[in-house]
């Protein structure tokens, strides 16, 4: 991207993981974002500073844009070379932990107050029973072209709407308790019991949404005490099984994992080529990180984890080099408490001339 700090391996580098294991608190989390061409190499180094390897998060996005280079001969038409031929539609995210220093989880928790996952405040919800049919909505049939865009040529699908809570909200109570962009969704009666979040996300755009199936819900409660299916009885019977109410819903399985809205006031006006949604960021900041705990950004970008961790109640250490970015940073800060201002911002400078290749965000800015 002909940036001075695209070019270097200071990801690659183990020293690099050292410096963030030696602060962190034993239990501690790392989320560390890479491509799907060098996550490899960044992992390796990361395990090797002594962290231990979790499975990592996918992160899935609909736009993207391939760089890719034409064959230049007429026998090869419509063939193409290129380290990103291939249209980027996801990108990986190494999640490891510092190792306990007492002889259990809970233990270390109580000590730290690090070391666990935080399911409940991330759970997915998403509305019950079946899902409207809409005109133009995504369906299995509809396929994006090569810009991204959505063909609405093909049947109605099913919409879906994913509801998610704001930190520390109840899920018995109603009005109130949804986060701000999710104002316009309304929920009558007791919200069930959101499902375990998963390890894989995306962006909520009709491209991604049209490449999971149509998948029914949970149609009957379970006990917790039903029999283990005999092909699994080679591995013995479960222990601590769970009790789950039946869902009854149906509609495409997107709705199973955690989505991102990604908002024109995420950028603002920015020209950092890989600008994480803010909403992405609050999810990740929220699962590993405990009431008024600290987050480290090291390679902080335009500051959108700081954000991130300024609304969902957290500190932040936030380091960045570029001071390019450094005033990106103090921009967002600055407008984070005055969203009239913050949106008229976006909007102006949004507009912007900016490199075409950005994957993680384009979705929903102005034309």
């Amino acid at each position: 991207m002909n940036k001075t700090w695209d070019g270097g391996d200071i990801a690659f580098q183990v020293d690099t993981w050292e410096r963030a294991f030696r602060v962190l608190k034993p239990g501690g989390y790392i989320l560390a974002f890479s491509s799907s061409r060098t996550f490899g190499r960044m992992s390796v180094a990361i395990e090797d500073a002594g962290f231990i390897t979790h499975p990592m998060v996918g992160w899935m996005f609909g736009q993207g844009f391939p760089k890719a280079h034409k064959v230049a001969h007429p026998d090869w038409n419509g063939w193409a070379y290129g380290g990103q031929a291939l249209k980027p539609a996801f990108e990986p995210i190494y999640m490891g932990q510092k190792p306990f220093s007492e002889k259990n989880g809970t233990l270390n928790v109580l000590r730290w107050g690090v070391g666990a996952l935080n399911i409940d405040g991330c759970r997915v919800h998403v509305d019950g029973g079946e899902a409207h049919e809409r005109e133009g909505e995504t369906s299995q049939d509809q396929r994006c072209d090569e810009n991204g865009a959505v063909n609405i040529a093909a049947k109605p699908g099913r919409r879906y709407k994913v509801k998610r809570l704001i930190s520390g909200a109840s899920l018995n109570k109603t009005g109130g308790n949804w986060r701000p962009e999710d104002s316009d969704v309304y929920y009558e009666g007791t919200l069930k019991q959101g499902r375990h979040p998963a390890n894989l996300m995306h962006d909520g755009s009709a491209c991604v949404v049209a490449m999971f199936p149509n998948s029914d819900g949970q149609q009957a409660d379970l006990k917790g005490d039903e029999p283990s299916r005999p092909a699994l009885n080679v591995y013995g019977e479960y222990k601590d099984r769970r009790q789950f109410e039946a869902r009854n819903d149906s509609g495409s399985a997107a709705r199973f994992f955690w989505s991102s809205k990604a908002a024109a006031d995420d950028r603002l006006g920015s020209k950092h080529p890989t600008v994480k949604p803010i909403d992405l960021m609050q999810e990740l900041v929220r699962l590993v990180t405990p009431k008024g705990g600290t987050v480290l950004d090291p390679f902080s970008g335009t500051g959108t984890t700081g954000e991130a961790a300024w609304r969902e109640g957290m500190k932040a250490i936030l380091i960045e080099r570029e001071p390019e970015y450094q005033a990106d940073i103090a921009r967002r800060m600055q407008l984070a408490t005055q969203p009239t201002k913050r949106a008229a911002v976006a909007k102006s400078k949004n507009q912007l001339d900016r490199p075409e290749d950005m994957p993680l965000f384009n979705v929903g800015e102005p034309k």
